[in-house]
C-alpha cells in the first residue's frame, strides 16, 4: 500500500485486530480511540451485538465530538447457534454504516466493536468483512475487536494482539459493575 499525507505526517492506515477471551479488548480499542482524539484524529466506532450505551459512549456524547459511535445490535445476548432475525439484521446494518464510515472520508480511524464475535456467529457473512478490510482508503486506520477472529482476518492484520484470560472476577461471583463492565 502507497503511503499518503495525513495532518502533514506520511501515513498507511492499520488494520489492528484485538481478540481472545480475556477482558480488555474493547477497552484497548477506545484508548486508541482516545489517542487518535488527542491528535485531532475523527474516529468513528460500531459496536457490533451492542445495544446499551455504555460509558465510552456516555463519555463520547458529553466530552469528544471527535468519536462518532452507533450501537448496531440489542441490549440482550445473541444465541451463537440461533440467533434472532433481527440479530442478523442489525449485524448487517452495521456493516453498512462501517463501509459508509471507511470510505465516506469523515474519519481517520473506523473501529468495529465486537465484529469478530459477529462474524463467528455467522451474523454478518467473513468475505463481506474480508471485502471491506482489503478496500478500505490507504490512509483510514482500521480497529476490529471481538473472540474469535477468523485466521483470514489475523493474517490480512499489520498488528493483532491477543487478549488471554488468566483471572476474572466473575468467578469469584462479582457481579458487573457500571464504570468497569460498561
Amino acid at each position: 500500500m502507497e503511503e499518503t499525507v495525513i495532518r502533514g505526517h506520511k501515513a498507511r492506515g492499520l488494520v489492528q485486530v484485538y481478540t481472545g477471551n480475556g477482558k480488555g479488548k474493547t477497552t484497548a480499542a477506545f484508548g486508541q480511540a482516545l489517542r487518535a482524539v488527542g491528535q485531532g484524529f475523527r474516529v468513528c466506532v460500531i459496536q457490533f451485538m451492542k445495544g446499551r450505551k455504555y460509558g465510552e459512549f456516555l463519555a463520547a456524547e458529553r466530552c469528544l465530538p471527535n468519536l462518532t459511535i452507533h450501537l448496531s445490535g440489542l441490549d440482550s445476548f445473541v444465541m451463537r447457534d440461533n440467533p434472532e432475525p433481527v440479530d442478523i439484521e442489525l449485524a448487517r446494518r452495521g456493516l453498512a454504516m462501517a463501509r459508509e464510515a471507511i470510505s465516506s472520508g469523515n474519519y481517520d480511524m473506523v473501529i468495529l466493536d465486537e465484529i469478530n464475535v459477529a462474524v463467528d456467529f455467522k451474523l454478518i457473512p467473513r468475505d463481506e468483512v474480508i471485502d471491506v478490510i482489503r478496500n478500505k482508503p490507504v490512509a483510514v486506520d482500521l480497529i476490529l475487536t471481538g473472540r474469535y477472529a477468523a485466521p483470514e482476518i489475523i493474517a490480512l492484520a499489520d498488528t493483532v494482539s491477543e487478549v488471554r484470560e488468566i483471572k476474572h472476577h466473575y468467578s469469584a461471583g462479582i457481579k458487573d459493575r457500571a464504570g468497569i463492565e460498561y
